[in-house]
């Protein structure tokens, strides 16, 4: 588990579907236009199962005083070798918006990747018109990078993303 003062992150298990499937539920809304999370038992069984390959860790965001779910992180496509990569896929609740609270999981997610996992670079790809994740990746330290046309297909529709990225070296340079 890796903590801050108002938050933590932990891998999923079995045992959150019900907590996570109704805070998906709830957040619909604010999630359609940009990812397609975990609906149902069965996808959400996939993605705890998903946590245990080499190429993917996600990790559940959750408020310290009451154990909340406040979002998600995954890393995927985790390359080794002379890349040390992997991309960065993130969401977090409306209704905790605007609180600083995915940041700090961000930062403690920064951590984790670069110290824990030894990985040199994360990118995230974000959607043009997704302000609020553009703007925690530019809080984070996260640079542009580019801009990828009908980069990925989202809610069955090719969607353009913005791409960006921080190093190691970056992170440490960060405030």
């Amino acid at each position: 588990m890796k903590r801050r003062p108002r938050v933590y992150l932990r891998t999923p298990t079995e045992g959150d579907a019900a907590e996570f499937l109704a805070f998906v539920k709830r957040e619909r809304r604010f999630h359609r236009p940009w990812v397609q999370p975990p609906r149902t038992h069965a996808t959400f069984r996939a993605y705890v199962q998903r946590n245990r390959r080499d190429d993917f860790e996600g990790f559940l965001v959750r408020r310290a005083e009451d154990d909340v779910i406040l979002g998600v992180f995954n890393l995927s496509q985790i390359f080794r070798g002379g890349f040390q990569n992997a991309c960065l896929g993130y969401y977090g609740s409306f209704r905790h918006a605007g609180q600083g609270l995915m940041t700090e999981g961000m930062r403690l997610l920064l951590r984790y990747a670069f110290r824990t996992l030894k990985l040199h670079r994360l990118e995230a790809n974000i959607q043009p018109g997704n302000v609020a994740s553009l703007a925690l990746a530019k809080r984070c330290g996260f640079r542009r990078e580019g801009f990828s046309p009908r980069y990925l297909k989202v809610a069955g529709r090719w969607r353009d993303h913005k791409r960006r990225a921080i190093t190691r070296e970056d992170w440490r340079s960060s405030p």
